[in-house]
């Protein structure tokens, strides 16, 4: 009973040692973000300036 109680002991101490296993552990690459600058939102900025423009130039 001794010998079971050393054994078990040895286990319980070895076993967390091997839990993750001998593979190289996985490291994922941190995902960025980046900002996406559009130029449709832009153009269309500049399109709506440029139609209230001739708008307020013709009806003046």
């Amino acid at each position: 009973m001794k010998k079971f109680a050393i054994a078990a002991a040895f286990w319980a101490a070895t076993a967390p040692a091997f839990a993750g296993g001998m593979e190289d552990p996985v490291v994922e690459a941190p995902v960025i973000a980046a900002d996406a600058a559009s130029s449709a939102n832009e153009a269309a900025t500049v399109m709506a300036i440029m139609t209230i423009a001739i708008l307020w130039a013709a009806l003046d």
